[in-house]
């Protein structure tokens, strides 16, 4: 049976070995999750740490905390795919396109705009699928690198999470309330987001200008209207531009001003009906296919022209549920029951931890936030909170560290880098909209919000938000 030493180990090496697969793009994401998540769990049987059961069930409460994404994506495509097909884009990409002509730098501060009013929900798939659909087809049609749209989105959607009602914050707040001889009255969520609302419009600033600043590199690069620029989009996107070129007779010109009122009460219902995500996409893919393409065959047509991109990304979404289901899941004692926080994740948070000397913990706030997005590239959201955070407060503590520091320090900085995990679903999500290899988002996007994060954190560091 293996030590909690060497589960951190395995779990170490497991997220080392992802990587390096996307980023040598040995294989498809799918396989890649897939490959690793056998080989930890042939480990874990050989060894004696858990049996086929065990495993079995860590990859089936894994697909079960995606699935629901997973499904999301497949009607998610598929509805904005129909409107795609319908011309309703065209239409507002072509008057949107008239009114900003080369203003490069005004499309990508549009999209940063939107992001940040999307995601007031404190939902990354519903900010994704607001933004992305509506922006990318503008940021081609310009010449703009889809990396560039993702940039902007994960910059804007990670300040704006820190809102009182989005996971973090909230998580943050529950760690701090279970420390009773500290805060005996709790602490709410309300009250960590006041405390860091100095931070956060810094946050926005920075976002702002990480759409102005790469609106400017974008023009300098040769974006803009009637470009000469060339780009890679995919091949998918290549091929349905050719498509459209030579013949559009999915085209519903009639049907623009009923097409816009279905996708905006799509959008309604995303931010305020109590209804699943996913079941909203399923029942505008329905009424969207019977008003614009009535008849079986055509309807079938429809289906098969977006399965390809739909279910590539379904399927890396449950590759990533299964590996992150053995990752997380807690191993059985003798008597068949599981043992709190022995999974390998709260393993590898412990080791991290525990690997910070005596004489830096003072320190911890900075130490944390300094390396809040390379571990969030690590950790599921869960994982970081639930399995770091405790920890970290409880050795901060006992030197005398504000334990609200070292959380402020740890939401502010982790949230920056939150959308360019892949062990977060929703990030798969916003590169299969944007077309974009998980790869090449990260190589992009990480530097940045690391940088990002840095900022923000000085900034509380300054203003004494965070002290030491």
């Amino acid at each position: 049976m293996l030590t909690p030493t060497l589960l951190a180990l395995l779990g170490f090496l497991a997220m080392i070995g992802i990587i390096a697969v996307l980023m040598k793009n040995w294989t498809t994401p799918a396989l890649a999750f897939l490959s690793v998540a056998v080989v930890v769990g042939a480990i874990l049987l050989v060894t004696g740490t858990a049996d086929l059961k065990t495993i079995g069930n860590f990859t089936k409460a894994g697909i079960s905390s995606v699935q629901s994404t997973a499904i999301l994506f497949i009607f998610s495509v598929l509805f904005f795919g129909i409107m795609t097909d319908a011309g309703m884009f065209d239409v507002i990409i072509n008057a949107l396109t008239k009114r900003v002509g080369n203003n490069v730098v005004g499309v990508c501060v549009i999209a940063c705009l939107i992001a940040m009013i999307g995601h007031l929900d404190g939902g990354g798939a519903s900010t994704f699928l607001i933004t992305v659909p509506a922006m990318y087809p503008v940021f081609k049609k310009l010449k703009i690198r889809a990396e560039v749209l993702m940039l902007i989105c994960v910059t804007a959607m990670g300040v704006m999470n820190l809102l009182p009602w989005g996971g973090p914050t909230m998580r943050a707040a529950s760690i701090l309330s279970g420390f009773k001889e500290i805060y005996p009255d709790g602490y709410e969520a309300n009250r960590l987001w006041k405390e860091i609302i100095p931070m956060q419009f810094v946050g926005l600033v920075v976002a702002l200008f990480t759409a102005v600043f790469w609106g400017i590199v974008e023009k300098k690069n040769g974006a803009g209207l009637n470009s000469t620029r060339v780009i890679d989009y995919g091949d998918e996107f290549e091929k349905k531009a050719a498509a459209a070129a030579t013949e559009n007779t999915l085209a519903r010109p009639k049907n623009f001003v009923l097409n816009v009122v279905i996708t905006l009460a799509v959008i309604a219902a995303l931010v305020w009906a109590p209804i699943p995500t996913n079941v909203t996409f399923m029942i505008g893919c329905v009424i969207a296919l019977f008003v614009n393409y009535p008849g079986v065959k055509m309807q079938k047509q429809i289906i098969k022209s977006h399965a390809d991109s739909a279910m590539m990304m379904a399927t890396t979404i449950i590759g990533a549920g299964v590996f992150l289901g053995i990752l997380q899941g807690n191993f059985l004692d003798e008597a068949g029951k599981a043992v709190k926080d022995s999974n390998i994740m709260t393993q590898m948070a412990l080791m991290i931890a525990h690997g910070i000397p005596q004489n830096m913990a003072r320190f911890l706030p900075i130490i944390i936030g300094v390396l809040s997005v390379p571990l969030a590239i690590f950790f599921s959201t869960d994982a970081y909170f639930y399995g770091i955070l405790p920890v970290l407060i409880t050795v901060g503590n006992e030197f005398g560290v504000n334990p609200a520091h070292t959380a402020i320090a740890m939401v502010v900085c982790r949230n920056c880098g939150a959308f360019i995990s892949p062990c977060v679903p929703a990030t798969f999500l916003g590169i299969g909209l944007a077309n974009v290899d998980i790869k090449d988002h990260i190589k992009f996007s990480f530097l940045w919000v690391w940088g990002v994060s840095i900022i923000c954190l000085v900034t509380g560091i300054i203003l004494g938000i965070v002290r030491f």
